[in-house]
C-alpha cells in the first residue's frame, strides 16, 4: 500500500527530520512539501538549508516548495504531516481539515481540545475515537490528530507503564536539548557554559498533556487522568535528547525490580516506525545519557534508568530523542496508526 503525503512546514528543523524519516518509508511517499510564502517556488534544496546529519534525499531536494494553502496542494494527497509554528497551524490546519485532508500534526495548537486526539500509539491508540466526535462537531470530512510536546512524550510512556500501581503525584525536572528550541532558538552565548532554568510554556504543556494522554475516551467523550503533575523545565547544552528526572508517588508500593519489569513490559505498537520494545531500562546508574542513548531504536526508543525506591514511591530518569521520538517520529507513528485504523 502506498500513501501519498504532504509535509507542511517542511524546511524547518522538525520538517527536515520528517524528510529524513520518510525517505524509503515502506508506506508513505512524499508528494508535496510546503513552507512560508518567501520559500514558495524554490527547490527544496535551496529553501531548506539542510542541517540534518544524513544527506538530503535527491528526489525531495528537487521538489518545488509550495505555499501552505489548501489551494496550493495536490488533490490526491492521502495524509498531511504538519510541523507548522503553532500560530500558523491554528489558522491553516482547520482549513485543511475542512477541505477534507487528514492531518497528523506536531504543532502545539489544539493539543488540549476535547475533540482532538492527542496520541502516543503505545499509550492511547483508542483516543482516535475522538475523530468521529470531531467530525460531527466541526462539520468537516478531514481529521486533526496531534502528538504531544517533546518533553511530555519522553515521560508519559513511563507513566503509562506505572499506572498499574496507581499514579498519585508526579514531579519531573527536565534537562532539555537545544534542538528543542529550533535551529535559531537559543544562541551559543546563552547556552554554552550555562543552563536556562525556564522554557516558556513547557511546564504547563507537560502538566496538562500527560493527563490527557493517560485519560479515557468513552462514547466519544474525553476524561482526564486524575494524577497531579508538576514540572520544572530547563534548557541544557546538549544538542539532542531530553533527559528527565521523575519522582513518582504511587498508591501502591512496588519495588524497583517490579518497576523495572513494568517499564520494559509496556506493550509495543505494531507499526513500521515503532521500536520492538518501547522502553529500555538500564541497570547502570550512569545511564541513560543523551549522547550515548538518544539513538536507541533509531531514535524511537525511550530509555530509563536510575531506578530507586523512595519513601513516597519511585525515582528514575528517562530519555528520548526530542526531534525524532519527540516530534517528527511521533507524527509519523500517528500517521501509521491512522493507516492501521483505516482512517487514511
Amino acid at each position: 500500500m502506498s500513501v501519498r503525503v504532504g509535509l507542511l512546514g517542511a524546511t524547518g528543523a522538525v520538517g527536515q527530520r520528517f524528510v529524513q524519516l520518510l525517505d524509503d518509508h515502506p508506506t508513505f511517499d512524499i508528494a508535496a512539501v510546503t513552507a512560508s510564502p518567501r520559500s514558495a517556488g524554490e527547490s527544496y534544496r535551496d529553501a531548506a538549508k539542510w542541517r540534518v546529519d544524513t544527506p538530503i534525499p535527491e528526489d525531495i531536494a528537487e521538489m518545488t516548495v509550495r505555499e501552505t494553502d489548501p489551494d496550493a496542494l495536490p488533490d490526491d494527497l492521502d495524509l498531511l504531516f504538519s510541523s507548522l509554528p503553532s500560530t500558523v497551524g491554528a489558522e491553516i490546519e482547520p482549513e485543511l481539515c475542512r477541505a477534507g485532508y487528514v492531518v497528523s500534526s506536531n504543532s502545539s495548537n489544539e493539543r488540549m481540545a476535547e475533540d482532538v486526539p492527542l496520541t502516543i500509539p503505545e499509550v492511547n491508540p483508542d483516543h482516535l475515537a475522538l475523530i468521529e466526535t470531531q467530525r460531527e462537531e466541526r462539520g468537516w470530512d478531514g481529521a486533526l490528530v496531534k502528538n504531544p510536546n517533546c518533553s511530555t512524550i519522553t515521560m508519559t510512556p513511563t507513566l503509562a507503564a506505572l499506572d498499574q500501581f496507581g499514579l498519585s503525584r508526579i514531579h519531573v525536572a527536565t534537562l532539555q536539548a537545544v534542538s528543542g528550541a529550533g535551529y535559531s532558538g537559543v544562541t551559543s552565548m546563552e547556552i554554552i557554559d550555562n543552563v536556562l532554568p525556564h522554557i516558556g510554556g513547557e511546564e504547563a504543556k507537560m502538566e496538562a498533556e500527560s493527563r490527557k494522554l493517560l485519560g479515557d475516551v468513552t462514547d466519544g467523550e474525553l476524561s482526564l487522568h486524575d494524577v497531579d503533575v508538576a514540572a520544572s523545565c530547563n534548557r541544557v547544552p546538549s544538542l539532542d535528547g531530553h533527559l528527565e528526572n521523575v519522582f513518582a508517588e504511587l498508591e501502591e508500593d512496588p519495588s524497583a525490580a517490579e518497576v523495572h519489569e513494568a517499564l520494559e513490559g509496556l506493550d509495543a505498537a505494531d507499526l513500521p516506525s515503532a521500536p520492538e520494545q518501547p522502553i529500555h531500562v538500564f541497570d547502570d546508574p550512569e545511564r541513560p545519557q543523551p549522547r550515548l542513548d538518544r539513538m536507541r531504536g533509531k531514535g524511537m526508543q525511550i530509555s530509563a534508568g536510575g531506578l530507586r525506591e523512595t519513601p513516597d514511591g519511585i525515582q528514575y530518569n528517562c530519555l528520548a530523542h526530542n526531534t525524532i521520538r519527540g516530534a517528527a517520529g511521533a507524527s509519523v507513528l500517528n500517521g501509521e496508526l491512522l493507516v492501521e485504523a483505516g482512517i487514511v
